[in-house]
């Protein structure tokens, strides 16, 4: 116990415990693990919350994504370097011999913000908050070598929730597959859903690879759980209508996408453009008849608001999170076949065009799921966390 007018180790002279953030994923800032890690950051500092001090896991040089954000009471944020020896596999070699000759805990807490990540804290003492993205492995087609693989990664969920206090997942529905397929201990879940991206500003002009004319639009790399090979069979019941499907295309299931394409002869019809950039991204989504997005599996569905933040009629599977996300706003499949795809396709454009308020809807539901609302809800976490813990050590 701390001496009267003494701060605790994990707290800084004015008494604000320090938690530690994993935004070691800034590394990669243009993925989408990258970009959840850059805005859960910067809006925590926004909040210039007095009741904890963020200390940011940073890969080498990352602080720059931070320059411009407010400061907070008694500073701007704490930094801890992400080095090799903080990995778990390392730290669990050495822990034993420095675990008797450790002082206080250094922080109050630790926000591990994946369930990929293979950083920890060396105080075993120190509470973990651990946010599980997806369990997207267990929903993908079944075979021999994805069963082991699905296992492994299961048991290493585990592990993890083993060592953690809090669990947060993005949806209600991911929140549900974790109780479904782990052991929870009786440990606390919350959701603490996404943020939309704010749009970035349009192309000027129509795409090279895209021919005058109407076109309905999805993106996403191309891998099998993405399911867009149905799309096709929806597009032979369109006479007139062209297809864009953008996102990454060197893959298997893009090759076989490809060859499909050739195969139906709906190569004037289909572009493949692979990825595109954010300004023509954003131009098919303003200039599209629809948008599709007949997914399989999704932990969260960005698209589908990005899509509904332009105001499209958004139809896509009835599956995993995606009902959650689009709640009454989007329009879904529920058989893949092409006459059903396309009834519903048909059922739906005659809806949102009879409903002249049904843009505007889908726009403010897009525009609720923002980062502020997002680092808010972990802030609120991080603050139950901490009280919680004074509780039981008084």
């Amino acid at each position: 116990m701390s001496t009267p007018g003494t701060a605790p180790k994990n707290c800084r002279p004015g008494g604000r415990p320090r938690v530690v953030i994993d935004l070691e994923k800034l590394r990669h800032i243009n993925c989408g693990l990258g970009r959840f890690s850059l805005h859960l950051g910067r809006e925590l500092l926004a909040l210039a919350d007095d009741r904890f001090e963020p200390v940011f896991f940073l890969p080498r040089g990352a602080e720059t994504w931070f320059a411009d954000a407010a400061p907070l009471p008694g500073g701007r944020f704490g930094r801890l370097g992400v080095v090799p020896w903080r990995k778990e596999a390392v730290q669990r070699l050495y822990r034993p011999l420095v675990r008797p000759v450790m002082g206080r805990p250094a922080f109050a807490a630790w926000h591990a913000t994946n369930q990929m990540s293979r950083y920890w804290p060396l105080d075993p003492r120190v509470p973990v908050i651990l946010t599980i993205h997806d369990l997207n492995f267990l929903h993908e087609a079944p075979h021999d070598e994805q069963f082991a693989t699905a296992a492994r990664k299961l048991a290493d969920i585990q592990r993890k929730i083993d060592r953690a206090a809090v669990i947060v997942t993005d949806s209600l529905f991911v929140a549900q597959d974790v109780t479904r397929h782990l052991v929870l201990h009786d440990k606390p879940v919350h959701v603490v859903p996404l943020g939309v991206p704010l749009p970035v500003p349009a192309s000027t002009s129509r795409p090279g690879f895209l021919p005058p004319g109407p076109f309905l639009f999805t993106v996403g790399n191309c891998l099998a759980h993405k399911n867009f090979h149905v799309l096709l069979d929806l597009l032979e019941k369109l006479p007139g209508q062209r297809l864009v499907i953008g996102g990454k295309k060197a893959t298997p299931y893009g090759d076989y996408l490809e060859r499909e394409v050739a195969a139906r002869r709906l190569g004037d019809r289909v572009a493949l453009p692979g990825e595109v950039s954010d300004a023509d991204r954003q131009w098919l989504y303003e200039n599209c008849e629809a948008f599709l997005f007949p997914s399989l599996t999704e932990g969260f569905g960005f698209p589908v608001l990005e899509a509904m933040l332009c105001g499209k009629p958004v139809f896509m599977s009835r599956r995993t999170s995606l009902p959650e996300i689009a709640g009454d706003h989007g329009y879904f499949f529920d058989a893949y076949d092409g006459d059903a795809l396309a009834a519903a396709y048909w059922s739906g454009m005659g809806r949102y065009h009879s409903d002249p308020a049904a843009a505007e809807r889908a726009r403010e539901h897009a525009r609720s799921f923002s980062w502020e609302r997002m680092a808010r809800g972990y802030a609120a976490v991080y603050a139950g966390l901490l009280t919680g813990g004074l509780r039981r050590a008084a």
